[in-house]
């Protein structure tokens, strides 16, 4: 797909932009850090879509519908810290404000495969957020930080990250990974505070995950 070059004046487009963080590499598959990469690429297999071949401001992208609306799915290639570059290069060029501009990320903050959205906020002193937000010159952007845990004992945060989930582990995971799609999916069709609402949380705090309550049984 050949890109046509815009001119600056052209307004903001009803685009929206989705962003995993993660580190580019097979030996970073997997881990705690690429969860970001680990939910965009299943939101791109939910909706039958597929990465360029070329990679377009740095990142690997995929292009379609989701939800009704004109996504960009992109994994910046650049290394955490300077994800950065490739989201202002992609919003640059797509006219595509903060508003519309969702990040997914690791928080080591958060139990394990619990998810916290919000419309902004600060980096929490990840690395790969401190560069998008000082690169867009803004934190007024919608964001899912995915929960991975803390490291036991005094096991260094940058070894931890690194590493890559346990088997015990994996379940939970793989839950909170369609979560966050459909977080996302909620996103798009009815705004953040939807989202916020239905997917805060562990899987058994969200209100979608709940069963629904039985009848009593006469006596």
């Amino acid at each position: 797909m050949r890109w046509i070059k815009r001119d600056s004046s052209h307004a903001a487009t009803d685009r929206f932009l989705v962003v995993g963080l993660g580190n580019p590499g097979r030996e970073y598959q997997d881990t705690r850090h690429n969860i970001g990469f680990r939910c965009a690429d299943a939101l791109v297999r939910a909706h039958g879509l597929s990465y360029n071949a070329k990679k377009r401001s740095k990142a690997i992208v995929a292009e379609g519908a989701i939800a009704g609306r004109r996504v960009l799915v992109a994994k910046p290639q650049t290394f955490m810290n300077l994800s950065g570059s490739s989201v202002q290069g992609l919003a640059a060029f797509y006219r595509i404000p903060p508003e519309h501009i969702l990040v997914i990320f690791d928080d080591l903050d958060l139990p394990t495969a619990t998810l916290r959205i919000r419309p902004k906020g600060g980096s929490g002193g990840h690395g790969g957020m401190t560069d998008i937000i000082r690169r867009l010159g803004t934190q007024d952007f919608p964001r899912v930080r995915f929960g991975i845990g803390r490291p036991p004992g005094r096991m260094d945060p940058a070894a931890y990250v690194l590493q890559r989930f346990s088997a015990g582990e994996e379940p939970a995971i793989a839950g909170a990974v369609s979560r966050a799609v459909a977080a996302v999916e909620s996103w798009l069709r009815d705004g953040i505070e939807a989202a916020m609402n239905q997917f805060n949380g562990a899987a058994t705090d969200s209100p979608v995950d709940q069963p629904a309550p039985q009848p009593r049984l006469p006596d």
